[in-house]
């Protein structure tokens, strides 16, 4: 989830820090990279000595990938229709993401930063060592890497930044799914949305496709016009947001059920468009208590 949605401001830090982080209940240590905005967490299973090799490899990569990235930072927060490519292999990543998306409206390489961060680091991580799963989640946007007879199972949350957030669903995913990519958009978080979706699940071949994807779908469930629905420009809350003064999703008041459903359609139309196109998988879309799915093998909640 990035700009198009936004992410806090990108700035340089002399260092990144990282730790391990107390084993979990299956008692398998997972790695927690941080420099400026980008926060990871990494989960790698494997033989003892090649989650360290892995571990390793995704602490060499993390280092520099924030400066890199400031250092193209007009171009990444540029209308992707401007012309204008980046040089760095992140950048490029996130450029690439971006492209196809263009005919839904503004959208610039920002919107896909989380996952291509992830998925940097996932890809120096499965070359170093071999691996039976991997994860590298950067703030709710995820990469994956399921060796063959593995998989894993995601929940879905509206609001991730809660301590105890609220499940909305899940998607099981199988080594023999083409999808290595999950990420959410949405009002909520630390995210900016144009639409009023309380969040938009993707799962595509990529995680900045499905980063990108997320935006574009989420911006896309909406009631324009509604008098429930209050918005501010983007450039009153950061003003270096890539969304300039659009208008972002402050708040939403109730809605009744055929509300839901008309702010929903656009969305799903979307999805529908994405996937015939091939460039996403599955997803999820949830606005006050209302979850659609689109995908196969999918196990979803509905309005209590």
């Amino acid at each position: 989830m990035a700009a198009s949605a936004h992410d806090p401001a990108l700035s340089p830090t002399p260092r990144a820090r990282a730790r391990l982080l107390p084993q979990a209940a299956a008692g398998l240590p997972r790695l927690h990279l941080q420099d400026g905005p980008i926060d990871l967490v990494i989960m790698a299973e494997g033989t003892p000595a090649a989650v360290e090799a892995a571990y390793r490899a995704a602490q060499a990569r993390f280092a520099g990938i924030l400066d890199e990235l400031c250092a193209e930072l007009p171009i990444l927060r540029a209308d992707v229709r401007d012309g204008a490519v980046p040089a760095g292999a992140v950048a490029q990543c996130m450029h690439r993401a971006v492209q196809p998306l263009a005919p839904w409206g503004f959208i610039t390489p920002m919107a896909a930063v989380a996952g291509a961060v992830a998925e940097a680091v996932l890809e120096a991580m499965v070359q170093a060592a071999p691996l039976d799963r991997a994860a590298v989640n950067n703030g709710g946007d995820i990469a994956l890497h399921l060796a063959s007879g593995q998989s894993v199972a995601v929940g879905m949350v509206a609001r991730p930044e809660l301590s105890a957030p609220d499940l909305f669903g899940r998607f099981t995913l199988e080594a023999t799914d083409p999808a290595r990519g999950l990420a959410t958009s949405g009002r909520h978080g630390r995210s900016f949305s144009l639409g009023i979706a309380d969040a938009v699940t993707v799962l595509a071949r990529t995680a900045a496709m499905a980063d990108a994807a997320a935006t574009v779908i989420a911006n896309a469930v909406d009631l324009p016009g509604h008098p429930a629905v209050r918005r501010v420009p983007a450039s009153s809350l950061q003003p270096d947001s890539d969304l300039g003064g659009r208008l972002v999703t402050q708040d939403v008041g109730p809605l009744t059920r055929v509300e839901i459903a008309a702010a929903l359609a656009p969305g799903l139309a979307v999805v529908e468009a994405l996937r015939d196109q091939g460039l996403i998988e599955r997803a999820a879309l949830h606005l006050q208590g209302e979850t659609r799915v689109l995908g196969e093998r999918d196990e979803t909640h509905g309005r209590d």
